[in-house]
């Protein structure tokens, strides 16, 4: 058992992160590693609830109690047992998870919540320094399961179906396995390094990968269907939220993604066409998500004049609401290491129009001023324009991050045969699709939404899957026998 009073005798410390001036000139990870930061102190911060809501807080249920206590006792390997049981890849979490588990944590109703995502973090970081983490050498079942995405949620079922002793080859149209996590994640967040490492470990233990590989144009949908046990489709959700308004058609005017991929690609050493300029350009992003916060660091690295962000909701409250209470996630005000680096933060907006100058050019965007409130006749709640509010902000480039609608609705889809939901999404019955041998995870089935949920839909799937293919050995291959093995819930 860990220190009882732990949460009384320290605080929540995290490692500093590099002055502004520093990391600007570079795209590697923000924070200090570990530097004067105790893992240990911060572990036994952990209460050891007896109900730990933080649990129910993870999508993919960690059993963070647990591995606090190991980490306390410097009991490395077993905290690194206790983490890799339920999470397939705490490398990724650990960096660019915005920890709902943190969110649910008993000890947040009055105090800062356990820094569980940076304790996550140590602890895979410790098991590779270690050597802990090998390539799976699983008895093959002689089943074959096609994965079209290489996501967080391809991978995820790519890794669990791997270990169940299938044979697993995931296909990606680019060029570069990952999807979102290689090219939709700065390098600041996410280092590519980190990505690669995990890919080299897959393919040591029979994963393939096959890129430039467009499942329905490059590769036939029919040959899948023939050569395969079960077909998972993992390819995310991709297509924008745009914004049809006058003007639309001016130059200079991108998709989030579009901005990201193209300077992800830079980096990594690709040669780039028609580059997006960004330097000494006045900059604004719609859309006041994570993803508008990666088009602001990753403008301020490139030498924007000014970034602008606007976002049509309310400014959230610096605390909880009463509407709002714990262990709900706090609806509150964040703000991101690229808001530190410069931006201007602007709420309750809503752009009526593009201007553009003789040349077609994008030269301000036109907004107004909008109250959210609840209409008594229609029964809802909506925006209401303020009358005599609006004006014009002169810029040079605007990106478009308000989000994504639902997946590309290809001529895969439309050669599979599988059917969508309301909302354009693959419509499945437990990860089933209308077609029996096809099924679907991740924001293809569930819409946007977060890694850690990506990878937990990745897992689910896969053991969907891993039933419909071997159902008198669901619990066999190593499948559901880890946890059991380790007792864990004897730490």
């Amino acid at each position: 058992m860990a220190d009882i009073k732990g949460f009384m005798k320290y605080e929540r410390s995290l490692p500093r992160n590099r002055d502004v001036e520093s990391r600007l000139n570079d795209w590697k990870e923000i924070p200090f590693e570990n530097g004067d930061v105790s893992v240990e102190k911060q572990a036994t911060r952990c209460m050891d609830c007896g109900v730990p809501f933080c649990h129910s807080g993870c999508p993919l249920g960690n059993i963070i109690p647990q591995f606090n206590e190991a980490v306390y006792r410097e009991d490395w390997h077993s905290a690194y047992l206790i983490l890799e049981s339920t999470n397939n890849f705490p490398e990724f979490t650990g960096r660019i998870c915005p920890a709902p588990c943190e969110g649910s944590c008993v000890l947040g109703i009055n105090r800062d919540p356990v820094t569980i995502e940076w304790i996550e973090k140590s602890i895979i970081e410790r098991a590779y320094s270690e050597g802990w983490i090998k390539a799976d050498q699983p008895v093959r079942t002689g089943k074959k399961v096609a994965i079209v995405g290489s996501g967080p949620a391809g991978l995820a079922a790519a890794d669990q179906l791997n270990k169940a002793g299938h044979l697993v080859n995931v296909f990606e149209r680019n060029d570069r396995a990952g999807g979102l996590l290689r090219y939709g994640i700065p390098d600041f967040k996410l280092e590519k390094w980190v990505l690669d490492r995990r890919l080299h470990i897959m393919q040591k233990s029979g994963i393939e990968f096959q890129c430039n590989a467009h499942v329905g144009k490059d590769v036939k949908v029919d040959t899948l269907i023939v050569e395969y046990d079960a077909i998972l489709l993992a390819g995310g959700s991709t297509v924008a939220r745009d914004l049809q308004i006058p003007g639309r058609n001016s130059q200079g005017i991108y998709f989030a993604m579009e901005y990201l991929e193209q300077n992800n690609r830079r980096i990594a050493g690709d040669e780039i066409n028609d580059c997006i300029e960004v330097m000494g350009k006045h900059v604004v992003v719609i859309g006041g998500g994570d993803t508008g916060s990666d088009c602001i660091g990753t403008s301020n690295r490139l030498g924007a004049a000014s970034v602008t962000q606007i976002e049509i909701m309310p400014m959230p409250p610096n605390q909880r609401s009463a509407d709002n209470p714990w262990p709900q996630w706090p609806m509150i005000l964040r703000s991101s290491s690229s808001h530190e680096e410069g931006c201007i933060r602007e709420w309750n907006i809503m752009t009526t129009a593009f201007h553009q100058n003789d040349d077609k050019k994008l030269s301000g965007l036109e907004v107004a001023k909008v109250i959210w409130e609840y209409d008594k006749k229609l029964k809802k709640s909506g925006f209401r324009e303020v009358e005599g509010s609006r004006e014009v902000l002169p810029c040079d480039l605007v990106f478009l991050a308000m989000g994504f609608l639902h997946p590309e609705h290809s001529q895969m889809l439309n050669d599979l045969g599988v059917e969508l939901d309301v909302r354009g999404n693959i419509d499945t019955i437990n990860f089933q699709t209308s077609n029996p041998k096809i099924f679907a995870a991740g924001d293809m089935r569930r819409g946007q939404s977060l890694v850690v949920w990506a990878i937990s839909e990745g897992r689910e799937a896969a053991f969907q899957i891993h039933k419909m293919l071997l159902p008198e050995k669901e619990t066999d291959n190593g499948w559901e026998i880890k946890s059991k093995e380790l007792n864990v819930f004897e730490t």
